[in-house]
C-alpha cells in the first residue's frame, strides 16, 4: 500500500525520480485502528525524500536513496507525545473543553476549544454553561447540525459526527473530491533562480513560516531538516499551542511581527523580498487582506514559493469556514468509523495534520526546483480535508488484523527514535528526522526556541 501511495505522489508532483530510489520498512497496522495510517506517512515522507534528492540534483549532486521505516513514520504523527523537556513530558494538549458533545437523536457533535476565542465562541452558544458537564447537558438540547452552523457562526469551531455515507451526500464532500491532493502552479513570471550555495539539497534556502498548530508548522520544520533556514512568524496577541511550539519549532528561528500596525507590515514585507517560501495556514484571506496574498508577494519578491493550507479547499460551501484535523475526522466519517455509533472516536494520531505537512514541504521543494529550471513564482496549495480524504482511499484494514495491536509503541523503540538537543527551555528530546538520504543525512541544525526569540532578522548566508 505504501508504494501504491508514493506512485501517486510521484505522478502528482511531477516527480523524475521512480520509486527505485525508495525503500520503505514495514507495514501497517502499527497502532490500532482501521485506516492506514502507516501507507499514507511513509509514503508521503518517502516524496519528500525523492523531493529533496531532486533538488540535490539541481545542485549537481547525485541522485539519493531514500529510506523510510514505516513504524517511525507513525512515531511522528504524534511527535509532541514524545517530547520530553528535562525528562518531563509535555502538559496535555487539549482544552478541558475540546471533544466531543451529545446533541438530538444520539448525536454528537465535536467542540474545537483549544484556542480561547474557538472555546468563548462555544460556550457563548451553549450559553456560558460553568464546566464541561454543565455544557453536555446544554448540548442535548441542539439538533447537531444547528449546533455546528451556531458555533462556526459565532467565531467558533465545531463538526457534527456523520457517516462516512452522509458526508459523501454533502456538498463539500463533493467539492473535496474534485480537488487535487498537491496543487503546485505558477502564478507569475520571474528568470531561473539558482539555488544558493550550500552542502545540502536546502541549504541557504529562506522559509517564512506564518502557520499555526501541527501540519503548517510540520511543513517548514520538514524544510529545515534538509538544511532551510526557517523563520517562524507569530504574534504575542494570537493564540498558539503552548510548549507544543517547541516540537514543531525544531531547526527554526522565532520572531513575533504585529501585522496589525504599518511598522510590523513593514518589517514582513522587507523579509518577503529576501525569502524564497512563504507558508501560511491562517483561514482564507486573512492574510491577504494585509497585503500578502500569493498573487501580491509574486508582485513584491518574483521567484516567491507560497505555500497554502486550508482546511477545506479552495471550492465549496466551506471554503472559508475553520477547521482543524479532528473536525475534518468528525464530519467525514473518520471519527465514527473509528469508534461506534454510541461513542466516536478520533484516531490515535494526528495523521491529517502531520500528512498534510509533508505534502506541503513536498510541494515547497519540487515548487524550489521547477524555479531553478524554468524560473517563475509558483502556489502550492494543500487542505486537511482532501488529505483526509487521500487517507481514507487508501482503504480499511481488516478489524482481525489491528485487533490486539498495542496502543503504543515500545519504550526502547520510542528511545532508538529520539535524539537529545540542549535548548533555551532545557535538554530536549524529540523523534529524530524519519527520512534517511544516502548523501545528505538529515538533520537539524538549530534547537527549538520559545516563540519571538529571535529578532525579525534573516540569518547571514554560508557562502
Amino acid at each position: 500500500m505504501s508504494r501504491t501511495a508514493l506512485d501517486e505522489l510521484i505522478a502528482l508532483a511531477g516527480l523524475s525520480a521512480g520509486k527505485d530510489q525508495v525503500a520503505i520498512a514495514g507495514d501497517d497496522p502499527v497502532l490500532p485502528t482501521p485506516f492506514r495510517i502507516g501507507a499514507a506517512s511513509a509514503a508521503s515522507l518517502a516524496a519528500t525524500g525523492l523531493a529533496a534528492s531532486d533538488l540535490w540534483t539541481v545542485r549537481g549532486g547525485r541522485p539519493q536513496q531514500v529510506s523510510v521505516d514505516l513504524r517511525a513514520a507513525v512515531a511522528s504523527l504524534r511527535s509532541a507525545l514524545y517530547m520530553r523537556i528535562d525528562g518531563k513530558p509535555l502538559p496535555p494538549v487539549w482544552d478541558a473543553y475540546s471533544g466531543m458533545y451529545p446533541v438530538r437523536d444520539g448525536r454528537w457533535v465535536s467542540l474545537h476549544c483549544n484556542f480561547a476565542q474557538h472555546r468563548e465562541a462555544a460556550l457563548k452558544v451553549l450559553g456560558h454553561p460553568a464546566d464541561r458537564e454543565a455544557a453536555k447537558k446544554l448540548s442535548l438540547g441542539w439538533d447537531g447540525v444547528a449546533l455546528e452552523d451556531a458555533v462556526h457562526a459565532a467565531g467558533g469551531c465545531a463538526g457534527l459526527i456523520r457517516t462516512n455515507e452522509e458526508w459523501a451526500r454533502h456538498p463539500q464532500a463533493a467539492a473535496v473530491a474534485d480537488q487535487s491532493l498537491l496543487e503546485i502552479v505558477k502564478i507569475g513570471e520571474a528568470p531561473p533562480e539558482k539555488l544558493p550555495p550550500g552542502s545540502r539539497p536546502l541549504a541557504g534556502v529562506r522559509v517564512l513560516d506564518l502557520t499555526r498548530v501541527l501540519a503548517g508548522p510540520t511543513c517548514a520544520r520538514t524544510l529545515a531538516e534538509h538544511g532551510a533556514d526557517v523563520l517562524k512568524v507569530t504574534a504575542s496577541h494570537l493564540a498558539d499551542s503552548g510548549l507544543v511550539d517547541l516540537d514543531t519549532g525544531l531547526g527554526k528561528l522565532s520572531t513575533q511581527i504585529d501585522l496589525r500596525s504599518n511598522e510590523g507590515t513593514e518589517t514582513l514585507r522587507a523579509l518577503v523580498r529576501e525569502a524564497d517560501v512563504f507558508s501560511q495556514s491562517y483561514r482564507p484571506g486573512a492574510l491577504a487582506a494585509r497585503g500578502f496574498s500569493p498573487d501580491a508577494l509574486a508582485e513584491l519578491r518574483p521567484g516567491i514559493v507560497c505555500v497554502t493550507l486550508s482546511a477545506w479547499g479552495t471550492t465549496g460551501p466551506w471554503r472559508e469556514r475553520r477547521g482543524f484535523d479532528s473536525i475534518v475526522q468528525c464530519v467525514s466519517g473518520i471519527a465514527q468509523a473509528s469508534g461506534t455509533p454510541a461513542q466516536p472516536r478520533l484516531l490515535p494520531v494526528s495523521a491529517i495534520d502531520y500528512v498534510s505537512g509533508y505534502l506541503m514541504a513536498l510541494g515547497a521543494m519540487v515548487a524550489l526546483a521547477r524555479r531553478a529550471r524554468e524560473g517563475g513564482s509558483w502556489l502550492v496549495r494543500v487542505s486537511l480535508a482532501r488529505t483526509g480524504k487521500w487517507i481514507v482511499d487508501r482503504g480499511l484494514i481488516d478489524e482481525a488484523a489491528f485487533k490486539g495491536v498495542p496502543n503504543e509503541l515500545p519504550e526502547e523503540e520510542i528511545a532508538r527514535l529520539c535524539t537529545e538537543t540542549d535548548a533555551p527551555n532545557g535538554r530536549i528530546r524529540h523523534l529524530k528526522p524519519v527520512v534517511g538520504l544516502s548523501e545528505t543525512p538529515a538533520y537539524w541544525t538549530r534547537p527549538p526556541v520559545p516563540l519571538g526569540f529571535h529578532p525579525p532578522a534573516w540569518p547571514t548566508r554560508a557562502g
